[in-house]
């Protein structure tokens, strides 16, 4: 297997998204596509599966949620029981209706905190860490396609990318 890619530059989305699915039909890997913005249908073009963060999300929030109810009992309830407002403190159930606010701004912490954590993880986002962009481009008006290339396929890799109206292609090694 070659370390090579190629860096097939556009100019416009749509043409991008018509490309990807061009060289997906031709059984190309596209290593990364880099886009100014977000592209809308580019990831199921790509073949992406679906993300689970959803998922990660909702298990955040109940842990949010279970936090609070333990907190909650453990400080007003079983360790400084205080008479406020003449509600009693001899259950949780009792003063549930006041806590509601305060579980229900616990789960929304937990869920969004913890939720920035996995997304900055599963991204390998770190703090200083060098961008990864081949293009400054891309971050401006350009989309980049990059393709993997096999060691006999290179000109087959460039024509296709030619047919698909890439304003430019570049052969690179892989970093």
């Amino acid at each position: 297997m070659s370390s090579k890619v190629i860096h097939a530059l556009y100019d416009d989305d749509d043409v991008l998204l018509k490309a990807v699915k061009d060289v997906r039909e031709a059984h190309q890997h596209i290593e990364e596509v880099y886009t100014p913005f977000p592209v809308h249908g580019l990831e199921k073009a790509m073949g992406i599966a679906p993300t689970r963060m959803a998922i990660t999300s909702f298990i955040y929030g109940l842990l949010g949620l279970a936090f609070a109810t333990w907190f909650l009992n453990l400080i007003m309830i079983q360790d400084w029981p205080q008479n406020i407002g003449g509600k009693p403190s001899f259950s949780f159930a009792e003063n549930m209706p006041a806590f509601i606010p305060i579980m229900f701004e616990m789960t929304v912490f937990f869920a969004a905190h913890l939720m920035v954590i996995t997304f900055y993880m599963r991204s390998k986002i770190w703090p200083f860490r060098k961008a990864e962009n081949p293009d400054p481009r891309t971050t401006d008006d350009k989309f980049l396609m990059e393709v993997a290339v096999a060691d006999d396929n290179e000109e087959f890799l460039t024509s296709l990318l030619k047919k698909t109206g890439a304003i430019e292609i570049t052969v690179n090694e892989k970093h």
